[in-house]
């Protein structure tokens, strides 16, 4: 079974986090945060094992040595790359936690960084300091769950001009922007070549470039919408005949772009071991 993970929070956790610095056979004693989740909540214990991230990329393994004082001995550490290649969400907020669904999903899957959009049709409203905690807090939740080294970025929420801004240097850049919409003449798959050639441009030269998708609500997003952002270089596509939620088109496009990008080829857990 795969070990969980344990993100640290690097504001506050008090851990040497340079992996230059850490090695094997060091003993290292847990923050109270994680103390209290892998101790008392999912009651680790001497000789069980684990894993900690500062969700940059730092993944450490470790062996429960004293459960009563919180200490592990680390067993591996190492830090790995980020994707050359990202795939960024640009979710809108949704009613009922549609939107929250969405990005705990996406992050299980594979998403780089997460965009929230106050849209024309979004019936909730993104209120600073208590919605952006709320889904740090998902993304956070979800890469334990997932056993990423990486967390998901989150950005601050941006209205129609933010994504207009977006598209304009997306196309300055040589990167893309997808905007799903249900009326689109154009299907998914022959948007491919485009993701395909971005991909590789970004593994023959080494230089970072995104895939950015946009999701709308509830109801979907108003053509006059749509028409702005494709005006500013947007691609629009759908995704077959079915309606989805709000919930669910942003993880089935990222699950469509990971597997293009090629990031199901690796083997991993299997689905067993990933359940809690």
């Amino acid at each position: 079974m795969t070990a969980p993970m344990f993100l640290l929070d690097t504001t506050q956790d008090d851990l040497p986090l340079n992996c230059d610095e850490l090695h094997e056979g060091w003993i290292l004693t847990l923050p109270d945060t994680v103390r209290r989740h892998a101790i008392q909540s999912m009651r680790l214990s001497h000789g069980d094992e684990l894993q900690i991230t500062d969700g940059n990329g730092l993944r450490i393994r470790a062996v429960v040595e004293d459960a009563a004082d919180g200490r592990v001995r680390v067993t591996d550490v190492g830090r790995e790359p980020a994707h050359v290649t990202r795939i960024v969400l640009v979710q809108a907020l949704a009613k009922a936690g549609h939107d929250d669904m969405a990005i705990d999903a996406a992050t299980q899957i594979g998403i780089d960084e997460v965009v929230p959009w106050q849209s024309h049709r979004s019936i909730a409203k993104w209120k600073k300091g208590r919605s952006d905690r709320k889904w740090f807090q998902t993304l956070a939740r979800a890469t334990e769950q997932s056993r990423r080294s990486w967390m998901p970025r989150l950005r601050d929420c941006i209205d129609d001009a933010g994504i207009v801004a977006m598209c304009r240097r997306a196309c300055v850049h040589g990167e893309l922007v997808i905007v799903l919409h249900q009326d689109a003449t154009v299907s998914w798959t022959r948007l491919k070549t485009a993701i395909d050639a971005l991909a590789q441009r970004s593994l023959d030269d080494g230089r970072p470039r995104s895939v950015s998708v946009v999701v709308g609500p509830e109801g979907g997003i108003d053509d006059d919408e749509v028409s702005s952002f494709m005006d500013a270089g947007a691609q629009c596509c759908s995704m077959g005949s079915t309606i989805m939620r709000a919930s669910v088109a942003g993880p089935a496009a990222t699950a469509l772009l990971a597997e293009a990008m090629g990031r199901f080829d690796s083997p991993g857990v299997s689905l067993s071991d990933a359940s809690d």
